[in-house]
Formats: C-alpha cells, sequence, structure tokens
C-alpha cells in the first residue's frame, strides 16, 4: 500500500484538481490522507465530499499547525508501505506511484529494498495565467548515478536544486527507523528543507526513475518578494537546520556540502534582493553567522556563486585580496545556458540569464 498525504490549509481553488489527480492511480492499495490544517475557506468541505465518493480517501480535520506538523501527523497515521505527498496546490500526471513501484520491482526485485525513489518533476511557471508554460526541472538528465540503487554521494545534484521532496517516495519503516520527521514550524516555514538532506543523507539506497510526472505550480515572483519582507530570517533559518543535520550525521563528503554552499548563497541573494542590507542589522548577523559556518574552500572553489558574493564573504570573513576565478564562474555560466537552452528553451533561457544579470548586484548587497 501506498499512502498519499494530503497537507491542506487554505486551498479551496486547486484542492479537487490535485485531489482528484491522485484518484487516477492505478493501484489499488492507495490510500489519501487529506489533512485539513484548520483551514478557514471550503478546503474540509471537498475533502469530505471526495471521501464520500471514494473510500481510498480518509479525511482528517485538526486545528491549525503547520505544514510540518501536519505532514508528520500523516506518516504517523499512515497504513501504506510507502509515503508520498502532494501539496494540495499541485497535481500529478496519471501513473506516477504505479510506475515508481513498477519501475523498483522490475529493476530490484522488492521495492522494500529500498528506501526513497525518486523522480524528476514539471514546473508550471506563472501558473494560471494566459503567459502559463510547463517547463523541466532542473536536474533533468543530471542525475547519473554510476550504480542503482546508490546514496546521496554518487548523485549530489538530488540536493542542488528545489527541495522537491513531493517528487519522491519514501518507505516508511526507513523514516521511522531513522526517526526521521519534519521539523514543526509554524505555517509553511520551508520545512521541506531539513527533511531533504535528512532523508537523503540517511538513505542507503536511492533509486531514481528519469520520468516527470509531478507539476509544481511555482510561486509567483511577487509571492517571493512579500515572503521576503515578510520574515526575511526564515530562508537563512532553514539552512542552518539542513547544516546542523549535515553535521550530525558526519557528513564531510565535500561533493554533498557544495550544493549546500550554493542554496546559502541563492537563498541569501533573494533575501537581500528584496530588502537589502543596509539597516537590517539581523541581515547582517544572519549572513555571519551562515558564513561562519562554510568552509572557506568550498566557497571559493564553487563555480556557482559569484564573484560578487565571493566578495562579500570575504569581506564579511575578513579575507584581504581573496582569490576569486572570474574564468570558472564564466565558465560555469556558459555550461548552464547550454543546459537550459536544451532543458527549457531559447526563450526561457534568455528570461533567466536576463533576470540574472539584472538582479546580479542586488544579490550581492550592492
Amino acid at each position: 500500500m501506498l499512502t498519499v498525504i494530503v497537507p491542506t490549509h487554505n486551498a479551496e481553488p486547486y484542492l479537487s484538481q490535485a485531489i482528484g489527480s491522485l484518484l487516477n492511480e492505478k493501484i489499488i492499495e492507495l490510500e489519501i490522507l487529506a489533512i485539513n490544517d484548520g483551514s478557514t475557506d471550503n478546503s474540509l468541505a471537498i475533502m469530505e465530499d471526495f471521501a464520500a465518493r471514494d473510500s481510498r480517501v480518509r479525511v482528517i480535520d485538526k486545528a491549525n499547525q503547520g505544514y510540518g506538523a501536519t505532514c508528520n501527523l500523516g506518516i504517523r497515521e499512515a497504513k501504506g508501505d510507502w509515503i508520498a505527498i502532494l501539496e494540495p496546490d499541485d497535481w500529478i500526471e496519471p501513473g506516477m506511484y504505479s510506475d515508481m513501484l513498477a519501475f523498483a520491482k522490475r529493476e530490484f526485485g522488492d521495492p522494500n529494498k529500498l528506501d526513497i525513489i525518486e523522480t524528476p518533476y514539471w514546473i508550471i511557471r506563472n501558473p494560471d495565467t494566459p503567459q502559463e508554460v510547463k517547463l523541466h526541472c532542473a536536474y533533468r538528465g543530471r542525475i547519473n548515478p554510476p550504480r542503482q540503487p546508490f546514496t546521496i554521494h554518487d548523485a549530489p545534484h538530488l540536493l542542488a536544486h528545489h527541495p522537491s521532496i513531493w517528487s519522491a517516495i519514501y518507505r516508511r519503516d526507513f523514516l521511522m527507523q531513522n526517526n526521521i520527521w519534519f521539523k514543526e514550524i509554524p505555517g509553511a516555514g520551508w520545512a521541506d528543507n531539513p527533511f531533504l538532506v535528512e532523508t537523503l543523507c540517511q538513505a542507503k539506497a536511492i533509486a531514481y526513475w528519469p520520468k516527470p510526472y509531478y507539476c509544481y505550480r511555482e510561486e509567483t515572483p511577487e509571492k517571493a518578494a512579500a515572503l521576503a519582507k515578510r520574515d526575511p530570517l526564515m530562508p537563512f533559518n532553514r539552512w542552518n537546520d539542513m547544516v546542523d543535520i549535515l553535521e550530525r550525521l558526519n557528513v564531510t563528503d565535500p561533493a554533498v556540502w557544495t550544493p549546500q554552499i550554493t542554496r546559502g548563497f541563492t537563498y541569501m541573494g533573494i533575501m537581500i534582493e528584496h530588502t537589502g542590507i543596509d539597516g537590517h542589522p539581523e541581515i547582517e548577523r544572519a549572513i555571519h553567522k551562515m558564513f561562519e559556518r562554510m568552509p572557506q574552500e568550498l566557497v571559493f572553489a564553487n563555480p556557482r556563486v559569484t564573484p560578487a558574493a565571493k566578495k562579500l564573504y570575504a569581506e564579511y570573513m575578513g579575507i584581504a585580496n581573496p582569490k576569486i576565478s572570474y574564468c570558472a564562474y564564466a565558465k560555469d555560466l556558459a555550461s548552464e545556458g547550454l543546459y537550459n537552452v536544451w532543458n527549457k528553451g531559447p526563450k526561457q533561457t534568455l528570461k533567466m540569464i536576463t533576470s540574472h544579470f539584472g538582479s546580479y548586484n542586488a544579490r550581492a548587497g550592492k
């Protein structure tokens, strides 16, 4: 059996599409845990209507506690051998879970020999507008471990992008035996960040099926800007939570730490692009704390960190005349551009390049 957790708080406009997409699954033993996290709209009524029409849907109604606590309740309540999460504003294409488990059975004999099964996903950009486009995620074609199943040390690229925990399924016993739970944070709180690191770094057998099914409604730039202004420290806090896990698990592999460093600079850039640094001592302190936890040699060796961001790092850390390779950055930028032309097409690549250089200085606090 597979249990799909749908943690829901005020998702009325999208919830029918989300749950409806699950009902197209071919898996007979499918449990859908629709958990209402104190919604004040009609989300609960939509859930109850689906449950009345399909016995695979089980509704749990509770007071608002946040995304992490809601997912944890789902894990505790799940009857399935495998756990999946569907965000209530997303949807899946038919056959996602049955295909993943069939792949595992075909390739490994018994899916329960695995801890995690990963897939890529679809990005729905500018959702629900005339400009909506469906794009491949940024790691399509990049997960090529030397063997299957594998560990994160064989495919660290899984840590380098959006924490897409919902495009994977997790063996429930693996989560329980390793005491893996979501961090219980008010609201959404980016609780997927620490869960991503905890699961991938603890897993001893990961399998990758390279077909996308999951359709992720990407946040608009306006929502990202509003978040940055409302809670500018939250991304720094989640980044530190992720590093806490790496340190607790004694992870020293530079290939695993490098994407974590990239993520830290990405999160910093998003925040200070919208808020700036001057006049925000709390952001300055958060940046300094983050920089102190980064291995210096990996920062300067990382071609994904812009020269401007490396200069900011050197300034905060009191490093005089740092050696910064502009050639490595330019080479990586060109490589990324070519990859994106293949992965997303010339039009979207041009938009990404324009956005990158348009915010280059702002993301380094200038």
